[in-house]
């Protein structure tokens, strides 16, 4: 017999265990699950962010994570359980393929079917995103990070089954492994915490949704590199556990046992890197060891601009508050242009962001404010904070208030309000004459607010440099 022919008859006993295992696996009866899951947790929740791919695929790397965990657990320990609960094991190995080795397979199967499941619904996903966002391009990082965990799961849950061969085996492991990597996320405090290593993380933890992230500098993928080592790591050290406790050769022992500590090393590695991390100024989490400098370059936008006598410019993912921002500010930017010391643009600040204490962090203006020639003063948008989206009325009302004092306030002072005459004037335009009803502060700024947009220009046209120097008061407003 020629060595083909004694090589033929394992080959197609290999294939044809393959194929048994994906016919007969419980996960794919469990695929409808998860599709329901995903559609009433991961699609409507992505439905109701700004239409961003930053935002949409970070949040659904959280939410696709937390929903495929009880179910791929459980799936996988009933699986690996299934020749111990059907009194199999001894009989079984007299079988040509040892127990690790059937154990591959059933496992290799369980999370074929998991990730086909998975990338069912991320393709659906993505491609709604893709129909719908305004900025940016698809993030296949958190994806990846998401395909990466599957195996992991179903490792888990496979060496609970194998181990503890019960028939509540499958639900505890389930809820388990649901809770634990729930409340792993309650011992993430600051932007160093090795805890970010969990797949549930995209970014700094409870930042909550921010349109900025990722918009006016590119997504950085350091955390998600890391992610993937240790979830590898995870993947590879469980199946090398089921192989060192089973039976099996001594050849496959040794291989076990090495897959076993390189899956140690490569997880305890990725935990460690994990903990080197620091919040960087565009609210990423940077890791030195895995950082590639080129992701600190800002990425090139053609802003949207407005067509009022100082044109208000932002970044393309917020033209839709475009409207908005020239509706709050085109009264005051006509009587402003043309005025000495007034800027010629208005244009969208980036946010820095700083860690605080635990989980807490400040986010401000970049530097410099008020920036070339002719002048262009940039001004922080607050749909660009973290938290929920304003309401366009709530977003009207804040510019009328505190961006258009920030925009006056450029004007007529030289950078700090020093007389009565200059916060008069500011409070005319940002609305607040009546903060203090009846005091002569009170009665200028009511009284220069009454004055048509005419003659309030030509006034501060004529006045401005007074007004800046401090030498007017506020018997001498018009």
């Amino acid at each position: 017999m020629t060595a083909d022919a004694r090589t033929r008859p394992t080959t197609f006993s290999g294939g044809r265990l393959v194929r048994l295992e994906l016919r007969r696996n419980a996960m794919l009866w469990m695929s409808p699950a998860m599709a329901v899951l995903f559609f009433l947790v991961v699609y409507r929740r992505s439905q109701a962010l700004p239409p961003l791919w930053s935002l949409r695929a970070m949040d659904m790397q959280t939410a696709i994570v937390s929903i495929f965990v009880p179910v791929v657990v459980g799936v996988a320990a009933w699986v690996g359980g299934r020749e111990a609960r059907h009194g199999l094991t001894d009989l079984l190995s007299t079988t040509a393929r040892s127990r690790w080795a059937r154990q591959c397979v059933a496992w290799a199967a369980t999370t074929g079917w998991a990730v086909a499941a998975y990338a069912a619904c991320v393709t659906i996903l993505y491609v709604d995103i893709g129909r719908h966002t305004t900025w940016g391009g698809p993030l296949w990082w958190p994806a990846a990070v998401g395909a990466a965990s599957l195996p992991a799961f179903t490792a888990i849950g496979f060496v609970a089954g194998a181990l503890v061969p019960g028939r509540f085996t499958a639900p505890l492991a389930a809820v388990a492994a649901f809770l634990a990597l729930e409340i792993s996320a309650n011992f993430i405090h600051g932007d160093h915490s090795p805890w970010q290593i969990s797949p549930l993380v995209p970014g700094l933890w409870n930042m909550g949704p921010n349109p900025d992230l990722a918009t006016f500098y590119p997504y950085l993928p350091d955390l998600a590199r890391v992610q993937l080592v240790f979830l590898v790591g995870v993947a590879v050290m469980l199946l090398g556990t089921l192989g060192v406790t089973g039976s099996g050769s001594h050849r496959q022992r040794r291989v076990a046992a090495v897959l076993t500590a390189g899956g140690l090393l490569a997880g305890t590695v990725a935990v460690a890197l994990a903990g080197t991390a620091r919040l960087d100024a565009h609210g990423m989490i940077a890791i030195a060891a895995v950082h590639d400098s080129s992701d600190d370059r800002p990425v090139a936008y053609t802003p949207v601009c407005s067509a009022s006598e100082i044109p208000v410019c932002l970044h393309p993912a917020f033209a839709a508050d475009l409207r908005t921002v020239t509706a709050a500010l085109g009264p005051v930017l006509r009587d402003l242009a043309g005025v000495p010391g007034a800027p010629s643009r208005i244009g969208q600040a980036t946010v820095v962001y700083r860690q605080g204490i635990g989980n807490g962090f400040t986010v401000r203006a970049a530097d410099p404010q008020v920036s070339g020639d002719p002048t262009v003063l940039w001004l922080l948008l607050r749909n660009q904070v973290p938290g929920p989206s304003m309401t366009n009325d709530e977003l009207l009302a804040e510019l009328r208030t505190q961006t258009v004092r920030a925009i006056v306030s450029r004007v007529v002072t030289d950078g700090e309000v020093s007389t009565r005459a200059q916060q008069a004037v500011i409070d005319a335009y940002a609305g607040t004459a009546d903060a203090e009803p009846g005091s002569p502060a009170a009665q200028a700024a009511q009284r220069f607010a009454a004055l048509t947009p005419d003659t309030r220009h030509a006034w501060l046209v004529a006045n401005v440099a007074a007004l800046r120097a401090g030498s007017l008061d506020l018997d001498q407003l018009p």
